[in-house]
């Protein structure tokens, strides 16, 4: 009877298609027509007729309220489950990479709710309740916006929203909201895909919700898996900013024009007319201001600015300054590299030396390897003939930037295996190149492999952790530069850089608050400049110098090289690295106590956990020119053993007066028994004598170096008349204290 194509009744040669046009002149029995009407068959010709052949159409349909419920819900049911479907689908098959749009990452490439109309929402899940012709082509954003003002029955809009569909949708819709938003105040600050989001500035990502913030930082740590790798991305712009960047300096002013107020410094703009002049010695240099001319002063600190930053800044979350320091610690490794780079190319017979040198660069964690070091070597080789070489690439970790200098271009390529694959690639078509490979916070050591194997120099970044680099440091035969801790004088010369243009009593003020962190924790500029920073690792140096109570911990301090640095052992945040020599020139680090302060602590801590017997091979097991360091920290604290004093009293020989010639009983010998059992320090003198009452069996150590006769000294127990003991290291006429290491 309804078969397209055949009479509908006998009557009439009438088609599905004449009457779906007009039923009415063909059935009058209008119970017989709505019978008609609601048959499943006759709707689904009805969207036929109307161009609606499949699943996708439909969604599409803007009819959907003229079809029967029956018929609609069938339709809309099966919509649904495709759809959800679908979304799954597409939510686990999407693989992120580095130019996958932020947009895709947050909607999954699902379809978009917000932007479905009202009238479609109410006739798929609510069999068309609340639809009127003023509402029919209101997106569901703007009716969750106001509902009453496009549903204004409240019986219907009470039973609408009572629904577990509406509250889904409008959570739905709520979010995407939320998403577009986030999407729009990111492409507002250039953030388009996941790199951008990893470069983007700490400010930046605080604008944005948290749950937006996930989903980017889980897409990013997708992308970093190498597998997952297959595109890179050029940043605009950057190549410039490095190359380009504006010089400045830092000078102290003679004597003659300093003052009581700020820092006794001065900030220059421009490249400074003289730098630090160094010797040669074994295979590397080390300073000789020794050789200068009268009035060739050499900066205290220089300091380079990149208007977009450096790569170090693009790979930390957080913001990052524009800015770096570069005292004669960081020179130096550049004179040490330009050298080997120098000989290289200045080798006639390539297959002799066909790259130049692998080194390793080691420093204490935190006085600015990565962001002063690495960017300076990064700034410097840009400037060197590019028809020599041709390509640097700044690595950290996984991350590899190549900035190609015949191209003047900064792309970013991340996952080892397809940096590896760039890298070679640009060795087949002939490029030079220089790698700096940050081994980064993680600690990804590189690949033995990873630099091509000719026509490539290298050098690798690290903490003194061994697992950093140890295996590619043998298979390589890379040589080792050792970087000192930044002096005082060079932290406040980065104070008087940080606060330039300001008040000469500002500045005074800042860097006496510096310089209490600094004689707390030591010289090290990722813990004394920012508050947050310098009371974190008061409580890691409190915690440590705690952890000092038991066991073998003594033999961390032993001052010996990199067999015995660990970073995951708290005692590393007492101690820094210092350079030392082999005889044969060659650089090698030996462990230090990091500043006088933590050094007393320390030293107090070993004295009460350890025996007699072993504090003296502590000290004997000092090495090279710290051992006099551990000796005069260490030492002091044996007058606190019973056993120690009692064995130094047999050999102390009494000295006669030179005018009775008569000798007087030692207060050692008459009651050594009334040694000190615990010790105080004594703050230096910068600030004036204050009184303080004095102890018995305390063990009082003098914190300044040029303390007059003594370096330590106690009052007997029980001694009658009272008694005083000082202790003091003898030292060669006309020479002075040597300089902390």
């Amino acid at each position: 009877m309804l078969a397209a194509g055949r009479p509908l009744m006998k009557d009439y040669n009438v088609t599905m298609e004449m009457f779906v046009q007009e039923p009415d002149p063909y059935v009058q029995n209008q119970r017989l027509l709505r019978i008609i009407f609601n048959l499943t068959e006759y709707q689904v010709y009805k969207l036929y007729h109307e161009g609606v052949f499949s699943l996708e159409q439909w969604r599409d349909y803007e009819g959907k309220d003229t079809v029967t419920p029956i018929a609609r819900g069938k339709l809309n049911a099966a919509l649904t489950q495709v759809l959800k479907a679908e979304r799954l689908r597409r939510a686990q098959g999407m693989k992120f990479t580095i130019s996958t749009n932020i947009e895709d990452v947050l909607f999954k490439g699902r379809v978009r709710v917000n932007e479905m109309k009202l009238s479609d929402f109410l006739t798929r899940e609510l069999d068309g309740m609340g639809i009127v012709d003023t509402n029919r082509d209101v997106l569901l954003e703007e009716f969750f916006k106001d509902p009453t003002k496009y549903i204004r029955d409240k019986g219907a809009l009470d039973e609408i929203q009572a629904s577990g569909h509406y509250l889904s949708m409008k959570r739905a819709v709520k979010g995407e909201v939320i998403f577009d938003e986030d999407i729009r105040k990111l492409r507002d600050k250039g953030v388009s895909n996941p790199p951008g989001w990893s470069l983007a500035a700490a400010n930046v990502k605080t604008t944005v919700h948290n749950f937006t913030k996930r989903l980017l930082d889980a897409a990013l740590e997708e992308v970093r898996n190498p597998m997952r790798m297959s595109a890179a991305m050029k940043l605009e712009g950057l190549y410039e900013s490095v190359y380009n960047a504006r010089w400045s300096h830092v000078v102290e002013f003679p004597d003659s024009k300093k003052t009581k107020k700020g820092t006794g410094m001065g900030v220059h703009e421009g490249r400074p007319e003289q730098s630090w002049r160094y010797n040669e010695v074994g295979e590397t240099f080390e300073r000789n201001d020794a050789v200068q001319k009268s009035g060739e002063a050499p900066p205290r600190l220089m300091v380079l600015t990149s208007d977009k930053g450096w790569p170090y800044s693009w790979h930390m979350t957080q913001d990052s300054s524009k800015d770096f320091f570069v005292n004669c610690e960081v020179e130096r490794v550049w004179r040490i590299v330009r050298n080997d780079l120098t000989k290289w190319l200045s080798n006639s017979d390539l297959t002799l030396s066909s790259s130049p040198v692998r080194r390793v660069l080691i420093g204490t964690p935190g006085i600015g390897k990565s962001v002063a070091v690495g960017s300076y070597l990064l700034y410097q080789l840009l400037h060197c003939d590019v028809e020599e070489l041709q390509v640097v690439v700044h690595c950290f970790g996984d991350t590899a930037y190549v900035f190609d200098k015949t191209a003047k271009t900064v792309t970013i390529y991340i996952g080892n295996k397809t940096s590896k694959i760039v890298l070679g690639g640009l060795r087949q078509r002939g490029m030079k190149g220089y790698i700096i490979y940050d081994v980064a916070k993680k600690g990804t050591p590189p690949e033995t492999g990873f630099a091509p194997s000719t026509g490539w120099g290298m050098i690798v970044v690290s903490s003194p952790k061994v697992s950093n680099y140890d295996e590619w440091e043998k298979q390589l035969k890379a040589r080792r530069i050792i970087m000192n801790c930044p002096d005082d004088m060079d932290v406040e010369a980065m104070c008087t850089w940080m606060k330039r243009g300001l008040d000469p009593d500002e500045q005074a003020e800042y860097w006496k608050k510096v310089e209490e962190h600094m004689y707390l924790l030591g010289p090290i500029p990722r813990h004394i400049f920012d508050v947050d920073e310098y009371r974190k690792r008061t409580q890691d140096v409190m915690r440590a110098l705690e952890w000092i109570n038991i066991g073998d911990q003594g033999n961390y301090f032993t001052l010996g090289g990199s067999k015995l640095w660990y970073s995951e052992d708290p005692s590393h945040k007492l101690v820094k690295i210092v350079r030392a020599r082999t005889e044969k020139g060659v650089e090698v680090f030996l462990n230090a106590l990091i500043c006088a302060d933590i050094g007393s602590r320390t030293a107090d801590c070993l004295a009460k956990a350890m025996a007699t017997k072993d504090i003296l091979l502590l000290i004997l097991g000092s090495q090279g020119a710290l051992a006099s360091r551990a000796l005069k920290q260490l030492g002091l604290r044996a007058f606190m053993y019973g056993e120690f004093v009692g064995a130094l009293v047999k050999g102390l020989n009494e000295l006669r007066s030179p005018k009775s010639g008569e000798t007087q009983k030692l207060v050692l010998n008459v009651n050594h028994q009334g040694y000190p059992t615990r010790t105080v320090g004594l703050a230096g003198l910068q600030g004036g004598v204050t009184r303080i009452p004095m102890e018995y069996g305390v063990l009082y150590i003098l914190a300044v170096e040029n303390f007059p006769l003594v370096d330590a000294f106690f009052f007997f127990v029980n001694s009658n008349p009272e008694a005083l003991v000082g202790c003091g290291f003898l030292r060669r006429v006309g020479t002075t204290p040597p300089p902390a290491p």
